[in-house]
């Protein structure tokens, strides 16, 4: 099987993901498309669980998703930094995986690492699209410039008016089920938390609450009964066949 994916989810943190583009990623696995995650840190600042743990509930939720691919480039959580080193990091597996269509995090949002995590996303994606910077395989054998057709980013604590949005309704349960692999991080009633962990921003169950609210409020307004918002990095989208691409029949609002 070739090892190319179709779309690549790139995030600061494990959970990112299964959080803002969760039901994304089950719809295009669903679909038949091959889907992959790279995560940039192991996130040990989280005040709750462990390193270790966290990629066990990654592991988990990755299998639900039904992800080719996952990786964490390990770079230290807190302290993401745009620097050639960690590009490189990701240009090498853009480079392996050569996805035309590439998730990244928000710009903007109330945890720092979001923002870092999109600005390094954003510039490898960039630089790995050229020719005269060279990266080698595992095998020390060069690697052929790539340049993701399609940039989107997901939305994360702070909103921004969407480009696109995915209906997700049918895959509900299963993006819950992903998210809430992540039992140390959000609310899971099975989840005993350990001596000294606090409940925090999103391990309360108004957290969840809140997570299925706005997705039904952007899931409203394409009527669908539950959506997730992207927004496109590059617009605008050129179009040749406008008929073609929104079809004869209005199948959302």
């Amino acid at each position: 099987m070739s090892d190319t994916l179709d779309v690549l989810a790139l995030a600061a943190h494990p959970d990112d993901v299964e959080l803002c583009a969760g039901g994304t990623m089950c719809v295009l696995a669903r679909d038949g498309y091959r889907t992959g995650i790279v995560d940039f840190t192991r996130g040990e600042l989280g005040s709750r669980g462990t390193p270790e743990g966290r990629m066990e509930e990654a592991a988990a939720a990755s299998e639900i998703l039904g992800l080719a691919t996952r990786h964490n480039l390990g770079l230290p959580d807190g302290d993401i930094q745009n620097t050639k080193a960690n590009q490189e990091k990701i240009i090498r597996l853009v480079r392996r995986y050569r996805p035309p269509l590439v998730l990244v995090n928000s710009l903007e949002d109330r945890h720092p690492d979001h923002g870092a995590a999109a600005r390094l996303a954003v510039d490898a994606l960039f630089y790995s699209g050229l020719v005269k910077l060279e990266t080698f395989d595992d095998d020390g054998q060069p690697q052929e410039p790539w340049r993701p057709s399609h940039v989107l980013h997901y939305m994360q604590s702070i909103p921004f008016e969407p480009t696109f949005v995915v209906d997700v309704s049918d895959v509900w349960g299963q993006r819950t089920a992903a998210l809430q692999a992540f039992k140390s991080q959000f609310f899971n009633p099975d989840y005993e938390a350990g001596e000294g962990e606090p409940e925090t921003f999103i391990s309360n169950p108004d957290f969840f609450q809140w997570v299925e609210a706005r997705a039904r409020v952007y899931g409203y307004r394409v009527g669908a009964t539950f959506g997730e918002p992207l927004l496109y990095r590059h617009g605008p989208v050129g179009v040749q066949d406008l008929v073609g691409l929104l079809g004869t029949e209005k199948r959302f609002r």
